[in-house]
């Protein structure tokens, strides 16, 4: 049986835009033919896609890096490049996408066959046929394409079921799944026997739903004590709790205080505490639970409809069942969680910073690669938008006020050149 794994990281990277093109139209009989040059192809994406046959975050912990091909560069003749293949990343179906650098939520795969772009390809850079104008009618210059840039994120798998089983340890959870469906998980006489989720389709009352077993919750699960946020996160979607309860007391708990407990790390996590609940009183067959069992109808007062079972010996379950079905049927369908839009294609950055090294002075930030690289450093009309930008960004003052002369060496990227004021 694979391993479950419900966390797993991911960096993936869109695909670069290509770049444009300089070229000139060449002819016989055609002396002086336009600028021709076609645009790069736009980089691949990365897009998500929720996968019914997966059922683990497994196959991230051997590959987690993910890259979409680059767009192809643009051609003579206004050829325009090749677009890059979109990348497809498969999740199983429930999967939650967080940035790693904010912790927002950017996908919510909460549906089997859904498709997120989760980072959108670089754009094409322009060939030089779209520089052309009446006064510059040979550009010798095109843009590069958009440069895309690596993103972290971390994916989380949280269960889809409609319900879900919350309670402690060998309270017979796993027991109440294997009676009302046809799942069989595994069970013992020992606490943590579920490590992964169980789920199990109920069908009642022409009704079908999804009810899912989860690790056994313990104090202080809230704060990632035990199993705690691995239970949490699987509990997150239902939208129903069944919290079983071990009426008998035969392993030394009180069973009013187990209830207590169990709804305040609920109430710890989000907004868990406001779930609907029902109470399934288990372990009914065994002597003294009777008494228990008034102790916590009087303890939760009408407040959550309470019911007696016995899953060891299958009884009590058709009231419990058509309960549950009844409420199901009355409450809305589960809401996926918010998403939030990162920037597709991440601006770029303006600032830089000037330092000096061996008397060269280095001109460095996430805006100077871009630049140097849209220059045509032996077409004199490029280099003279090249000096007009670089005055207009404040590079010159820059420069200027950390001592550079005419005359000065100055490197930005991989290209050195003489200062000129």
């Amino acid at each position: 049986m694979a391993q479950f794994v419900d966390r797993a990281p991911l960096v993936a990277k869109a695909g670069n835009g290509g770049n444009g093109c300089v070229s000139f139209h060449r002819e016989k009989f055609v002396q002086n033919g336009g600028p021709d040059g076609g645009d790069g192809g736009r980089g691949g994406s990365v897009v998500l896609l929720a996968d019914v046959n997966m059922h683990t975050l497994l196959d991230f912990r051997f590959r987690s890096k993910y890259e979409a091909e680059n767009g192809g560069d643009g051609g003579a003749n206004r050829m325009s490049g090749k677009r890059g293949a979109d990348l497809i990343v498969k999740v199983p179906v429930g999967t939650v996408v967080r940035d790693k650098l904010t912790g927002m939520v950017v996908a919510d795969m909460y549906e089997a066959g859904r498709q997120k772009v989760l980072l959108q390809g670089g754009r094409g850079g322009w060939g030089n046929m779209h520089f052309a104008t009446p006064t510059r009618q040979a550009p010798n210059f095109a843009k590069p394409g958009m440069r895309t840039e690596k993103r972290e994120f971390t994916l989380e798998l949280k269960s889809i079921a409609d319900v879900g089983l919350v309670g402690y340890p060998n309270v017979g959870k796993s027991t109440i799944l294997s009676v009302v469906t046809a799942a069989r998980p595994k069970i013992a006489n020992y606490h943590f026997t579920t490590l992964t989720p169980n789920l199990g389709m109920v069908r009642r009352n022409g009704q079908d739903f999804v009810m899912a077993d989860i690790p056994g919750l313990i104090e202080g699960a809230s704060e990632g004590a035990g199993l705690g946020f691995d239970f949490l996160r699987h509990v997150e979607r239902t939208r129903l709790l069944l919290h079983v309860i071990d009426v008998s007391g035969v392993e030394g708990r009180d069973p009013v205080e187990d209830f207590d407990r169990i709804n305040e790390e609920l109430s710890a996590y989000g907004d868990l505490w406001s779930r609907p609940q029902i109470v399934a009183a288990n372990k009914m067959d065994i002597p003294g639970a009777e008494e228990n069992l008034e102790r916590l109808l009087a303890h939760i007062d009408g407040k959550y409809p309470v019911f007696a079972i016995s899953a060891a010996a299958h009884q009590g379950f058709d009231p419990l069942m058509n309960c549950v079905a009844s409420t199901l049927a009355e409450l809305p369908p589960a809401e996926p969680f918010t998403e939030q839009e990162l920037l597709f294609e991440p601006l770029v950055d303006a600032t830089f910073e000037v330092t000096k090294e061996d008397g060269v002075f280095v001109v460095s930030g996430p805006a100077i690669v871009h630049l140097v690289s849209s220059v045509n450093f032996e077409d004199e009309e490029s280099l003279n938008w090249f000096h007009r930008t670089m005055r207009t960004a404040g590079i010159i003052d820059a420069l200027r006020e950390k001592g550079a002369k005419e005359g000065s060496t100055v490197r930005m990227d991989d290209m050195e050149f003489d200062f000129v004021e």
